[in-house]
């Protein structure tokens, strides 16, 4: 299984030169060279999906495509270490020099460093091949995921300075999560699955809320309770806002973990989705 950025600094310590492109497509293992390192495999795939497939950038809306702007992707390249990481090495997955080798993998579309062993016999890492972690992204594209399903508070609502406001959304696979699909691409199928981990509420007057899950209904039965874990408290009244209201926004980070199980690889990463919204904030006046 490839592994993260950080364990492969471990194996890359004092190890790497820059490295040469091998001119062939075969995936074999590389003979050793003059060089610390050889590439032995590369990806000239055409990036899945190219144009963008739907996926809204959080802060202007517009389609967002992960893969080269021209339609193209840059080729993920394995480099076999020579000389070898150390035994203790992450990347030898509990196997030793006798069972096989140990390849580092640079993806540049995503920025993706990892590293992956293969074992005596095996024809080295599959060529071509792109870039699990993008395909993964391909397939959160294809959730056609959204901004939160606010309920509270309440768009026509009118709320009062000082009294405690429940916030909550709504939960729907789009929404919310959990949300699962697949890709395939390159000779590469990935299966994402994304869920919101957290809602970060700007509520407009300067302060933001940050809860990890959808919140709690409001109940009448709870009275003048804060919310047990998302809620505020206005301090002034939104009249001196534009509109009268002020103006907020409710932005989730979705977390979306894949696997592509035919390499032996999975990873992680965050998706972002925003839904504006506005809250009547008054005084109560009182009357003698």
């Amino acid at each position: 299984m490839l592994k993260r950025a950080a364990a492969a600094a471990v194996v890359l310590a004092g190890v790497l030169v820059p490295a040469a492109q091998a001119d062939g497509t075969g995936g074999g293992i590389c003979a050793g060279s003059d060089m610390d390192v050889t590439v032995c495999a590369s990806d000239n795939t055409t990036a899945p999906g190219s144009g963008g497939s739907g996926g809204k950038d959080a802060a202007t809306g517009t389609s967002a495509s992960h893969g080269n702007a021209g339609g193209t992707a840059k080729p993920c390249t394995y480099t076999k270490l020579d000389p070898p990481p150390p035994p203790e090495n992450l990347g030898w997955e509990g196997h030793t020099a006798k069972d096989g080798a140990v390849y580092q993998v640079e993806c540049p579309d995503t920025g993706r460093v990892g590293v992956v062993f293969v074992a005596n016999g095996a024809t080295g890492p599959a060529a071509p091949t792109i870039d699990p972690e993008l395909v993964a992204r391909r397939a959160v594209d294809s959730m056609k995921l959204v901004g939160p399903d606010v309920a509270s508070p309440r768009a026509g609502g009118r709320y009062v300075v000082g009294m405690p406001m429940w916030m909550w959304v709504e939960k729907s696979p789009t929404t919310f999560g959990p949300n699962t699909a697949s890709a395939a691409a390159g000779g590469v199928t990935v299966t994402a699955r994304a869920e919101v981990s957290s809602i970060a509420w700007t509520m407009g007057d300067g302060t933001t809320v940050t809860c990890s899950g959808p919140g709690t209904p409001y109940d009448a039965s709870q009275g003048k309770a804060m919310s047990p874990d998302c809620g505020h408290r206005y301090k002034g009244p939104s009249t001196t806002q534009n509109g009268g209201k002020y103006a907020a926004t409710a932005t989730a980070t979705w977390t979306v973990k894949w696997q592509a199980a035919a390499l032996g690889d999975g990873g992680e990463f965050t998706a972002v989705r925003q839904t504006p919204f506005t809250v009547d904030v008054r005084e109560v006046q009182v009357l003698n």
